[in-house]
């Protein structure tokens, strides 16, 4: 898994990092790893705007090719803009969930399985019928 730490203080360029994970996808598959997925690293060393733009843009990460895991489940992005306890933090933790399938996830790293799955059918069910809705326009 290639996961991002950088400092707080670091101003997200897109094309930096989509440079800094071909390098390291790179580095990896040269040495014969080809199973990577990549992770982002929500709450790692970020302010909650840093988590906030990476969860929107997602979408940049799809020209690696790789699976792309999203791990925002009780993190404190969530509960700071909630002003809320982390464990009363499930509802905005579900929405983000719904928001990073939709960018692009394809792995979330959940600790209330449950909820998760039931965010995961529910997008699953809305992509499929918006596919088959736009294919019976056609």
């Amino acid at each position: 898994m290639i996961m991002v730490t950088l400092a707080s203080d670091y101003f997200f360029r897109e094309q930096e990092l989509i440079d800094y994970f071909q390098k390291k996808l790179h580095n990896l598959l040269s040495i014969g790893v080809s199973d990577v997925i990549l992770d982002v690293g929500f709450g790692f060393a970020k302010t909650t705007d840093q988590n906030f733009y990476l969860l929107d843009n997602l979408a940049l990460f799809k020209i690696l090719e790789c699976p792309i895991l999203v791990g925002i489940s009780r993190k404190s992005m969530i509960s700071k803009t909630l002003s809320v306890e982390t464990a009363d933090a499930l509802n905005g933790t579900t929405a983000l969930h719904m928001v990073a399938l939709q960018n692009g996830a394809h792995i979330l790293r959940v600790h209330d399985v449950k909820e998760a799955m039931q965010a995961i059918k529910l997008h699953s069910m809305f992509k499929m019928n918006k596919w088959n809705f736009q294919n019976e326009l056609k």
